[in-house]
C-alpha cells in the first residue's frame, strides 16, 4: 500500500490569524492542496485556538474531499469537537496546553484505562484512531491494548539526527514498525519531516500508510517559491510604469 501525505494546514492559519482577516484563506488552501495532490489534511486545534479554530474545524469538514485528520489532547472539548466533526480519523496527541508543538508520544501503560475509554468513544462513532508514540518497541503493546487501529510515530528524533547518521537514526523506528506490525498496527508518522528526510524514512519504514507534514512543508512552499513571486512584482512593477 502506497503511503499518503496528509498535509497539517495548521502554519497557514498561524499567518492568517497574525494579521487578521481571511488570507490565506484556510477553506481554499486544502482545496489547492487537494487537488496539488495531497491524500489528506490534518488539523490540530488547541484549546487557545492560536491557529486552527474549533470553527475551522466544523468548516472543513464540509469541504475536504479526501481524508480528514483531526489531531489533538483529548480534552472534554476536543472529544466533543471530533464527535461533532466525524473525520476520518483521530490522533490523540498528549501535549500540553501551552506546548508550542507536540514534543512527546504517549506513555500507553500509565494512561492506559484512559486511552482505553477514549478509543472506545471514537471506535463506536466509526471514526479510525491512531495515538502518537515515540519509537519505542517496548510501548507498542501497551499501545495495542488500548484498542487503536494505528500508531503515528513522533519523528522529531529521526529528524534531528539524519543528516549525522541515517541509519543509527531510524534504527529505533524501523523496529518499533515492525513490533506494530506484529499487533496488527498501521503505521503513521509526523513531526520534522521534511524534503530532506521524508525519502529515506518512506523507504526504510514497513507498512508506512500516511504521513502527516505541515511545518517543513510551508517553510519548503515560501522558500522555493520565493524567487518566481519576486520575480513577478518586478514584472508588474515595470510593465505598470512604462
Amino acid at each position: 500500500m502506497a503511503t499518503k501525505l496528509s498535509v497539517n494546514v495548521n502554519k497557514w492559519a498561524t499567518l492568517r490569524n497574525a494579521r487578521g482577516g481571511n488570507n490565506p484563506d484556510l477553506i481554499q488552501t486544502a482545496k489547492s492542496l487537494e487537488s496539488f495532490g495531497a491524500q489528506g489534511i490534518t488539523v490540530h486545534p488547541r484549546p487557545d485556538e492560536r491557529h486552527i479554530k474549533y470553527q475551522d474545524t466544523r468548516d472543513l469538514k464540509k469541504i475536504v474531499t479526501t481524508e480528514f485528520n483531526i489531531e489533538g489532547n483529548p480534552i472534554p472539548s476536543f472529544v466533543d469537537l471530533v464527535l461533532e466533526v466525524r473525520p476520518t480519523q483521530v490522533t490523540l496527541v498528549p501535549d500540553a496546553p501551552d506546548a508550542i508543538t507536540s514534543n512527546a508520544g504517549w506513555d500507553c501503560k500509565t494512561h492506559q484505562s484512559f486511552l482505553k475509554d477514549t478509543i472506545a468513544t471514537f471506535k463506536r462513532e466509526g471514526i479510525r484512531t491512531s495515538i502518537f508514540l515515540n519509537a519505542d518497541i517496548d510501548m507498542v503493546p501497551y499501545a495495542a491494548e488500548t484498542g487503536t487501529d494505528r500508531i503515528e510515530l513522533y519523528t522529531e528524533p529521526y529528524a534531528l539526527h539524519f543528516n549525522s547518521n541515517p541509519e543509527k537514526a531510524i534504527e529505533r523506528f524501523i523496529a518499533t514498525a515492525l513490533e506494530a506490525q506484529k499487533f496488527k498496527l498501521g503505521i503513521n508518522a509526523g513531526h520534522d519531516l521534511s524534503l530532506d528526510n521524508i525519502a529515506y524514512f518512506a523507504a526504510q519504514i514497513p507498512n508506512l500508510l500516511e504521513v502527516s507534514i505541515g511545518h517543513a512543508l510551508i517553510c519548503e512552499a515560501i522558500e522555493n517559491g520565493l524567487e518566481s513571486v519576486v520575480k513577478r512584482y518586478l514584472t508588474l512593477i515595470k510593465e505598470a510604469q512604462q
